[in-house]
């Protein structure tokens, strides 16, 4: 529970905060209890969404050393909570509307309708610029030479060594790109917006990856170098913007449940704060290392989330449904683990 600590202290304080406002915005007591209410949805519903996130985020924050882990937990779900799910979603209707963002804060507090319709309007280009990126942390997995366990066996194991190509996944995002704006039945406008966007994923991907290479040490190689853009700072923004690519469609999705944005950022902000409490649990009980198909499912969850939010370009897919094909993977590579571990025990003991 000590992993948790941090979770729960933020959750009773959003509820609290939760309460006030629904006395306030309502002027009576009855409007208390369906704010909180609201607010425990969206928590539940953001670590569902996420909880492949934490998995792939465990991957990175187990190379980190203590310092940084508390940093990710402090500062970094400052920047989750009032960062990617209260500043970006005003900053993208500020951009897409031409006003200013103290404009479009009034507007989101006094009709929230409006900035929710602006919101979803620009639902195109999150979706392709969040899709491009985890479609290339999914590729960066599945084209990984230095995989020693292959879930999917051989089929794996000879996408694996397609990874000495080089640049093979930004090739098939590239791909993926031209074939959405060739075949989505969307407006041209719309399909000039997938492009740019998911280009604009793709170079931010490209250049976190690439940064690492600064701390590369000449007689270590690039062994060195592929910890080091995995630990330290590079390693705290690698995370950071994961989580943005997560968040982009939860903060999207929330609208559906309630309009108003004070509500969503409470309720987001727990789930966003167990999601990390849950990546550091993962760290400390090794479990990465105890259930080893645990990394891949959540790999090819966020593969399928990426393909997801590229289909949400044309048609919208129900959070329901995001939330169970995440569990569906989880559940498998948990259960594949627990065989896999099994039959390792007994081929040891004959």
């Amino acid at each position: 529970m000590r992993d948790f600590r941090y979770s729960f202290f933020v959750t009773i304080l959003c509820l609290g905060l939760a309460a006030i406002w629904g006395f306030k915005t309502s002027g009576t007591i009855a409007g208390v209890w369906p704010a909180i209410s609201i607010v425990a949805i969206l928590g539940v519903m953001e670590v569902s969404l996420s909880f492949d996130n934490a998995v792939v985020n465990a991957s990175v924050l187990k190379e980190m050393d203590a310092k940084w882990r508390q940093i990710f937990l402090t500062i970094g779900i400052l920047v989750a909570v009032f960062g990617m799910r209260l500043l970006f979603p005003i900053l993208t209707v500020a951009v897409a509307t031409n006003q200013g963002m103290f404009d479009v804060a009034q507007m989101a507090l006094n009709t929230p309708e409006e900035y929710s319709k602006h919101l979803h309007d620009s639902h195109t280009a999150i979706a392709a610029f969040g899709g491009t990126f985890l479609l290339l942390v999914f590729l960066s997995f599945l084209f990984d030479e230095g995989k020693d366990v292959h879930w999917l066996g051989k089929i794996e194991e000879t996408l694996a060594k397609l990874g000495k190509i080089d640049s093979i996944g930004i090739i098939i995002a590239l791909l993926t790109l031209i074939s959405l704006q060739n075949y989505l039945p969307i407006t041209p406008e719309e399909k000039s917006t997938v492009l740019l966007s998911g280009i604009s994923g793709l170079v931010l991907y490209v250049i976190v990856d690439s940064l690492g290479s600064f701390f590369e040490i000449e007689e270590e190689g690039e062994a060195i170098a592929a910890t080091a853009k995995r630990s330290g700072i590079m390693g705290f923004v690698y995370l950071e913007i994961l989580d943005a690519s997560f968040s982009f469609d939860g903060v999207i999705g929330a609208f559906a449940i309630t309009r108003d944005v004070v509500i969503i950022m409470l309720g987001l902000a727990i789930g966003a704060m167990f999601v990390r409490s849950l990546t550091v649990y993962l760290v400390n009980k090794g479990t990465l290392d105890e259930y080893v198909f645990l990394e891949h499912g959540a790999h090819y969850a966020i593969g399928v989330l990426a393909l997801i939010m590229f289909y949400s370009i044309h048609e919208e897919v129900p959070e329901l449904f995001t939330g169970l094909v995440g569990v569906a993977f989880i559940v498998a590579a948990v259960i594949s683990s627990l065989i896999y571990k099994s039959k390792h025990q007994e081929q040891w003991e004959n």
